[in-house]
């Protein structure tokens, strides 16, 4: 069993379920909403609020959940930390992922576009990255698990494991030689982003002005045909809405959205998907997974921002410090809770306007072909 043809329906329906419930949890404690949630007594509130968290945890516990992109690779790799134990400078570690119900996290082996052109280098720093995830569960056997099928995740779920698959962000490291898929494969690779902030060999990118091939090159193509073939899921975060319709044209599976969001609600934003292209990823039987970081939400947030950012930027180039270094990165946290923007409601605003897509279409009579949405943290990779 691949995960290209399993993951979307076996993985992904549950933790939408819980996502709602959440959502729900963290209306029911807003009692200004409206002036009958305002009378409400605070006693009714709690038994509302206890009685939904009892019900997300009581599904989280009975049902396999993912997440399909975590960065904690790369970020690593700038500074270390154990993510056996608690590891306050990131978004991830052991406790929290098993207090949140979290089974199954897709680590994204992420190559940044300044060493995409050097393919030997690309692939190197890949490999490196794929030992670092190997050596998380070489440390801790009783926490993490590499997991190379659905059948794995499941049976590591069953004995108190958190199943660490992998995504290629980039894929830049196949260099020209469609072997390098193969290779990848074996290693544990599950997913490949196929370009990220610039266009690469494959793809053009939805950074980047510049549109190398109009969407997929000619060997692009033959990448989305390989990895079919081989049961990797293509990842068309990132890339162009012209690489996009490439993509759905040579597909013989269902393809997902590793982290992206509505661009209803960030409109011009190509980065984010466009109606017409969720619809479309709902006739492929593909998933499209809700990005939570704040500028993929609004576009209000996305300027909201800049004042942390530039705060950050003053106090880096104050202190002399890169701004991986760790106490850069406690102040940008700082700096992010002084300023905090975007809400569990923008991100449940998202999910309900795919289901309205949902609704809208053809083959919503066929549950099976629909995509799920998923909550999906930002990160480094972006």
């Amino acid at each position: 069993m691949h995960f290209a043809t399993s993951t979307p329906r076996l993985f992904l329906l549950p933790a939408l379920l819980v996502l709602a419930l959440c959502v729900g949890c963290s209306a029911s404690v807003d009692t200004t909403a409206d002036d009958t949630t305002a009378e409400r007594d605070a006693q009714t509130v709690a038994e509302e609020e206890s009685t939904l968290h009892a019900r997300a945890e009581r599904i989280a516990d009975e049902h396999v959940l993912i997440d399909g992109h975590i960065d904690v690779p790369y970020r690593l790799r700038r500074y270390e930390e154990n993510i056996s134990r608690s590891a306050p400078l990131g978004d991830f570690d052991y406790p929290r992922a098993k207090a949140g119900g979290l089974d199954a996290p897709f680590m994204s082996i992420y190559i940044p576009v300044e060493r995409q052109d050097d393919y030997a280098g690309a692939r190197a720093l890949a490999d490196s990255l794929i030992d670092m995830v190997e050596g998380f569960t070489e440390r801790a056997p009783d926490k993490f698990a590499i997991a190379p099928s659905p059948q794995a995740v499941r049976r590591q779920s069953e004995q108190g494991l958190i199943s660490l698959p992998m995504g290629l962000e980039n894929g830049a490291p196949i260099g020209e030689d469609l072997s390098n898929l193969q290779h990848f494969y074996d290693r544990g690779i599950r997913y490949i982003t196929l370009a990220h902030a610039e266009p690469n060999q494959i793809s053009d990118s939805s950074y980047d002005e510049e549109r190398v091939h109009g969407g997929l090159s000619d060997f692009g193509r033959e990448v989305v045909r390989e990895m079919n073939r081989l049961g990797m899921m293509v990842d068309v975060s990132h890339i162009t809405d012209e690489a996009f319709d490439d993509v759905m044209e040579e597909t013989q599976a269902p393809v997902i959205a590793s982290h992206s969001s509505a661009r209803h609600f960030t409109p011009g934003w190509e980065r984010n998907m466009s109606d017409p292209m969720i619809q479309r990823l709902a006739e492929n039987g593909g998933v499209i997974m809700i990005n939570f970081g704040s500028s993929f939400l609004r576009d209000e947030y996305q300027d909201d921002d800049d004042p942390a950012r530039e705060n950050v930027s003053q106090f880096v180039e104050r202190k002399g410090l890169p701004r991986s270094d760790s106490a850069a990165v406690r102040y940008y946290q700082k700096q992010r809770r002084a300023h905090p923007i975007g809400t569990v409601g923008d991100v449940a605003d998202h999910i309900d306007h795919v289901a309205a897509r949902l609704h809208r279409g053809r083959n919503c009579q066929n549950p099976g072909r629909q995509p799920v949405a998923r909550v999906e943290r930002g990160g480094a990779g972006g």
